[in-house]
């Protein structure tokens, strides 16, 4: 089987995030595509974050019942920081007759390099890559294990939605509609 690892904070997750897993099912050979949600990522602050298991709750409305589609919490268990290196050691020990794939943004191929191990990763593993609405040239677009795919371009982040909630903007249809309900009802990114 051949998984499709999207990793993140999904502080929230969006409607962004929902369309590009389902175009890597849809458009690549992808069987599956797991959240990843990180308890915290090396290169962000971690003042900023919401809970995570209240994030995996987040993610797991999102998805609904697809079932080629999983929240994992897979890094909660796991060392701070979480390294994709060490998560990807550990998923191959797990579940050693499945392939992992990176799923990420053409943004964070720029920055690649600054990921622990990061050679050892490309060894291993295939990198698809969604654009990103800031794409630019990066030493990796040649490389026999990074793809490129046109998923649907959006200009829409996280970290605007966290901002419009706090300026009481409506939000609702940025993020799935039970994630809606859910950060409504627990007031999230409110303050």
């Amino acid at each position: 089987m051949k998984v499709g690892l999207f990793f993140g904070s999904f502080n929230p997750v969006h409607v962004g995030h929902m369309v590009i897993a389902n175009y890597m099912l849809t458009y690549t050979d992808l069987d599956r595509v797991w959240f990843i949600v990180s308890p915290h990522n090396p290169l962000k602050q971690k003042n900023t974050l919401l809970d995570e298991k209240q994030r995996l709750q987040m993610v797991q409305l999102a998805i609904g019942d697809n079932s080629k589609m999983k929240a994992s919490d897979i890094e909660f268990k796991l060392p701070q920081p979480s390294y994709t290196i060490n998560t990807l050691a550990y998923l191959k020990e797990k579940y050693p007759n499945s392939e992992f794939v990176l799923i990420m943004g053409s943004d964070n191929l720029e920055s690649f390099h600054k990921w622990k191990n990061a050679e050892e990763i490309l060894k291993h593993h295939e990198l698809y890559i969604y654009q990103r609405p800031e794409n630019r040239k990066t030493a990796l677009m040649n490389h026999k294990k990074v793809q490129f795919f046109d998923a649907p371009l959006m200009e829409l982040s996280s970290t605007a939605i966290r901002t419009a909630v706090k300026e009481k903007k409506d939000v609702r249809y940025f993020v799935p509609p039970a994630v809606w309900e859910y950060m409504r009802e627990m007031h999230f990114y409110e303050k």
